[in-house]
C-alpha cells in the first residue's frame, strides 16, 4: 500500500464512512434510544448524506484542507443535535492542520486526526470516561500515533487505530455517563453502549479499509 494518503483517498474515506453509518443507522438508533434523543443514526445519516452531496457534485477542491473544510461545513449546516457539530468540527480542524497540500503522509495524517480530536475535546467539553464519542476517538488517534512512532508500517499502524476505536466503544458499555443527556439517566446508563463511541469506530475502520485496501462505496 502506498503511504502516501491524497485527495481523492481522502473523498474515498469520507463517502466509505457515510455508507456505513447508513448501513448500521438502525443500530445506531437503537443504542440511541436506550441513553438518548433516539437520532444519532438517522441525524448523522441524513449530515453524511448532505456531505457526500458535496462530494460528488463535480466541485470538490483540488487539495486536502479545503476538502475537508467542505465536508465539514456540510455535516454543521445539516445536522441537529450533537453530532452535526462534533463530527463537523473534527474534519474542520483536520483542515486547517492539512492546509492546501494534495496528500499526506502517515505523520501528517496523524497530525490532522490529532488536531481534529482536540477540537471535539474543546467543543465537546467532555474527557475520556465520560461516555462519549471520545472515548473511542481518543484511543483511535493516541494508538495511531504510538504505533507510528515505534516505526510500525503505516497499514500496520491504521489497522491499530482501528482496533483501539472498538475497543474504546466496547468500553463504554459498563461506563456511567457523565456528559449530554445519558447523564441524565445517571445509573440507568450504565450497561449501554455509546452510540457516539460506535459511530466514531465505524469512522476509523473506514479510514483503515480504505487507505490500506483502497476500498470504497462509490
Amino acid at each position: 500500500m502506498s503511504e502516501i494518503v491524497d485527495v481523492t483517498t481522502l473523498r474515498s474515506w469520507l463517502i466509505r464512512f457515510a455508507g456505513d453509518v447508513e448501513e448500521h443507522a438502525a443500530q445506531l438508533t437503537e443504542l440511541d434510544s436506550a441513553i438518548g434523543d433516539a437520532d444519532h443514526g438517522s441525524n448523522l445519516t441524513r449530515g453524511l448524506k448532505a456531505m457526500v452531496s458535496v462530494l460528488a457534485d463535480g466541485t470538490t477542491p483540488p487539495s486536502i484542507g479545503p476538502m475537508l473544510k467542505q465536508s465539514g461545513m456540510a455535516l454543521v449546516s445539516s445536522v441537529g443535535g450533537a453530532s452535526g457539530p462534533l463530527y463537523g468540527t473534527f474534519f474542520l480542524r483536520m483542515a486547517t492542520s492539512a492546509g492546501e497540500c494534495d496528500a499526506l503522509g502517515p505523520d501528517s495524517l496523524a497530525a490532522a486526526f490529532r488536531a481534529g480530536l482536540e477540537g471535539v475535546l474543546a467543543r465537546g467539553q467532555a474527557v475520556a470516561g465520560d461516555k462519549t464519542m471520545l472515548d473511542a476517538l481518543i484511543p483511535a488517534v493516541e494508538t495511531l500515533e504510538a504505533a507510528l512512532n515505534e516505526g510500525r508500517p503505516f497499514g500496520e499502524a491504521l489497522k491499530a487505530s482501528a482496533d483501539a476505536a472498538e475497543a474504546g466503544r466496547d468500553a463504554t458499555t459498563p461506563m456511567l455517563a457523565r456528559k449530554g443527556r445519558a447523564s441524565y439517566l445517571g445509573e440507568r446508563s450504565v450497561g449501554h453502549q455509546d452510540p457516539g463511541a460506535t459511530s466514531t469506530a465505524l469512522l476509523f475502520r473506514a479510514a483503515a479499509n480504505t487507505m490500506i485496501d483502497g476500498e470504497d462505496n462509490q
